[in-house]
């Protein structure tokens, strides 16, 4: 039993440092996430990026020291990478985060930046959405705006199951900036209430009748 908790363990760990170490390196391309797939003859890496082009190379150059890296430093035996585009990426924290912080490098307002993400998550259909921009984003003294739309659960089960959340910082002129984004995704809360007409509900609650009373003879006695 310790040896398959330790194994479990170890095997956590290890796809954590493996997250943050391509978060750190590829937020540009839009990295959202990986998957990692233990086979009998290799190890498959799944990565999942908002622009694949960025993170594979120019003729896979970066994918070749990729492997590398997951050899020497990692200890991953004949690691087999595959990198895939991500679905729905406007309902993905990682990438809409890494989107608005590209913005802030090429010079775009934070206002902006975060307004024209914002629409874009409720555009995807997301239930809610919150963007914090925090840094010395008009004056010396570090201060942050907050936007925010729709329902954001902060607790409970439905904060675990729906909310998406991701930070990321950027290295600006001014100093750096963080930027958080919070998305709740489409789905069934654990708080949902559904109002049902009183039509409805009167012919929920009104039992039907056996098949027994309905065959019975009504006016004879026995």
């Amino acid at each position: 039993m310790v040896n398959i908790k330790r194994y479990f363990i170890e095997k956590g760990i290890l796809k954590t440092m493996i997250d943050e170490y391509l978060a750190a390196n590829f937020w540009r391309a839009g990295y959202a996430g990986v998957d990692i797939i233990k086979t009998p003859v290799d190890t498959r890496i799944i990565i999942y990026a908002d622009r694949p082009a960025l993170i594979i190379g120019r003729r896979g150059e970066t994918v070749k020291k990729l492997q590398r890296v997951f050899e020497r430093f990692f200890k991953i035996k004949n690691p087999q990478i595959t990198v895939t585009a991500i679905e729905n990426p406007e309902l993905n924290a990682r990438v809409m985060a890494s989107r608005i912080a590209v913005a802030l490098e090429r010079g775009i307002h934070f206002r902006r930046a975060a307004y024209i993400a914002l629409r874009r998550i409720m555009g995807a259909g997301a239930i809610g959405c919150e963007i914090v921009i925090s840094g010395k984003l008009r004056t010396e003294r570090a201060r942050y705006e907050k936007l925010t739309a729709g329902k954001i659960y902060k607790s409970g089960e439905q904060s675990l199951k729906l909310v998406d959340r991701a930070v990321i910082h950027v290295l600006l002129k001014p100093g750096v900036y963080g930027v958080q984004v919070l998305i709740t995704r489409p789905g069934m809360p654990a708080d949902y209430v559904e109002i049902v007409p009183p039509e409805k509900l009167s012919e929920e609650v009104q039992p039907p009748q056996s098949e027994e009373i309905a065959k019975a003879p009504t006016g004879e006695s026995s």
